[in-house]
């Protein structure tokens, strides 16, 4: 028992360790919202996998950055762009795993308000159930699918994390970004028991949005200039961009009256567009993003 203990507060120190800097886009709702008055308190794992800055990293090594990093003048080229552009990419949809915690409560009828802490963001939403009954397990409503809209907004600072191919990027870019995001949901669920007492399977789509800020400060990069040998400082670039996305997820709800397990899969597609890097080059960035997530959940106030 104590080698499990150890094992587990040990996991647990590493996961908090690598919480990564994403916004929360991991659809855990339920068709039906919180009843008034009740409270929703729980904890998620989650895994953002994103395709494209896990090609944009492909070409990217620590022996290319440290070269770059320890050289007096940087001269701009291929290879110094490819850094810069995977330094953005990570910034607009990272590859890491991240974790949360939120409390929920029932502000009035078929409206729920939360907060969640997701170690470095603050994030507040509301749903409105539009469908379905609003009762609990102790006075149940009349059966059938339940659904519901929402909106989520989260702001922070993005940073690369602290690994060492990664730190030697970020000092050797000046780099920084911020960013700001909604999230609108889509929930349609259908309940396992009355009121969803043992659980749900939930189902829907879901729209998101981004405004990231992002600054290139390097203090020795230079640029050739066309059909000459001389070069030119390169300036700072900040700069500003904002995309969309479009999503859908499934999840399920497990468990009886009070503690549930809630697994999920949240899959969207984004077309990033083009961003500014130093030098007036430019990228064009789009792919794919899975977020599978494991998530425990506590629920409890007058209806239970």
């Amino acid at each position: 028992m104590q080698f499990v203990r150890t094992f587990f507060w040990a996991g647990l120190l590493g996961l908090l360790l690598t919480a990564g800097c994403t916004a929360p886009r991991s659809v855990i709702h339920s068709g039906k919202v919180t009843p008034k008055g009740e409270f929703k308190v729980g904890t998620n794992y989650a895994f953002n996998v994103a395709t494209q800055p896990i090609g944009a990293l492909s070409d990217v090594t620590l022996g290319l950055v440290n070269d770059l990093k320890n050289r007096d003048t940087v001269v701009l080229d291929d290879q110094v762009n490819g850094v810069s552009r995977a330094a953005l990419a990570y910034t607009l949809d990272p590859v890491s795993p991240s974790w949360d915690f939120y409390v929920r409560y029932g502000l009035v009828e078929r409206v729920d308000v939360g907060y969640k802490y997701a170690f470095g963001s603050h994030v507040f939403d509301a749903m409105y159930q539009f469908m379905g009954s609003t009762g609990t397990p102790k006075n149940p409503g009349k059966p059938g699918t339940y659904g519901s809209i929402g909106l989520q907004y989260s702001s922070r600072d993005s940073k690369l994390p602290g690994k060492v191919l990664w730190q030697n990027i970020d000092d050797l870019l000046q780099y920084n970004a911020s960013r700001t995001d909604i999230l609108v949901p889509l929930v349609f669920s259908t309940s396992f028991g009355p009121e969803e007492e043992i659980g749900n399977i939930s189902y829907g789509v879901a729209y998101s949005h981004t405004w990231i800020n992002y600054h290139f400060n390097p203090s020795n990069f230079v640029q050739k200039q066309a059909d000459r040998q001389d070069v030119i400082p390169i300036r700072p670039l900040s700069a500003k961009n904002n995309y969309g996305a479009f999503g859908a997820f499934v999840n399920a709800k497990i468990g009886f009256k009070y503690a549930y397990i809630l697994p999920a899969l949240s899959i969207y597609y984004q077309n990033y567009g083009k961003y500014e890097l130093l030098g007036g080059k430019q990228t064009e960035l789009k792919g794919l993003t899975f977020i599978p997530s494991l998530g425990l959940q506590f629920q409890f106030g007058k209806g239970r």
